[in-house]
């Protein structure tokens, strides 16, 4: 008959396991948050269309476009931010949040949410359209 005591060494080992689970969580959860808030932030301010305070918060490098013109085409349309539905840390990229987001066109909300990735440059959460 097979012993069903647990050692010390077994208790330690989940313990440390579920410990790491934690801390995963907690910096996931602090990434979705901060890639959440770089979305907001960015909405809130293009009313403005002022790309000093745009360009901080817009990814740059691999075809991104300049903050004037993806500014520009987002007024022209409308764009506004209803709200976030959820965010997950990318698989691929842990430095890299994909945020889905329900956005409206002049005053019309979507049906479907935008997947916007919010990626972490420079020290600094910043969205890519």
């Amino acid at each position: 008959m097979a012993s069903s005591r647990v050692t010390g060494r077994q208790v330690g080992m989940r313990v440390g396991w579920l410990l790491l689970a934690a801390l995963a969580c907690t910096s996931a959860g602090s990434k979705t948050r901060a890639a959440e808030e770089s979305v907001q932030r960015f909405f809130a301010a293009l009313p403005s269309g002022d790309c000093a305070v745009l360009e901080p918060l817009l990814a740059t490098g691999g075809g991104a476009r300049p903050c004037e013109q993806t500014v520009q085409e987002l007024r022209e349309h409308g764009f506004s931010l209803v709200g976030i539905v959820e965010s997950r840390v990318d698989g691929r990229d842990s430095e890299a949040v994909i945020v889905r987001a329900r956005v409206a066109r002049d005053g019309v909300e979507r049906q479907e949410p935008w997947l916007l990735r919010v990626e972490r440059q420079a020290g600094a959460w910043r969205v890519r359209f």
